[in-house]
């Protein structure tokens, strides 16, 4: 997904100069197909804040009732925010965050499955057997 989002911010920021109007019906299918799949994966992943974000810019950048602000000023902040959204979606990485491990309590011996011999039982390192 990273070179399609690096793809996508790419255009948006060439989107910025005076083109064809070909080109903008290009930009538009492709940041609307970008903006689809980052809502996608960030609802999959349970990161709302994005999807909430990208719907904006689905709504926005739509093919199918395209929206038009008639001005290339109103357009070029606009390309901007979205070439720079799509760039830290491709280069950001998320900070993973870590469980922290309990120790176990009172569990001496942990089984395997419910079947297992004496040789088949791990001991556990960090509580000793009382005598």
């Amino acid at each position: 997904m990273k070179p399609f989002f690096t793809f996508c911010a790419i255009s948006c920021f060439i989107g910025v100069f005076t083109l064809p109007i070909e080109y903008y019906t290009f930009l538009r299918i492709l940041v609307s197909t970008g903006a689809a799949l980052v809502i996608y994966y960030s609802t999959v992943s349970k990161e709302y804040y994005l999807s909430i974000i990208f719907l904006a810019v689905l709504f926005l950048f739509n093919p199918l009732f395209p929206i038009y602000l008639y001005r290339k000023s109103i357009w070029i902040p606009l390309d901007i925010i979205v070439g720079v959204l799509f760039l830290l979606l491709a280069f950001v990485k998320k900070p993973t965050e870590k469980k922290d491990e309990e120790p176990e309590e009172e569990t001496e011996y942990r089984s395997v499955s419910p079947s297992v011999g004496k040789r088949d039982i791990i001991l556990n390192p960090r509580i000793k057997k009382q005598e």
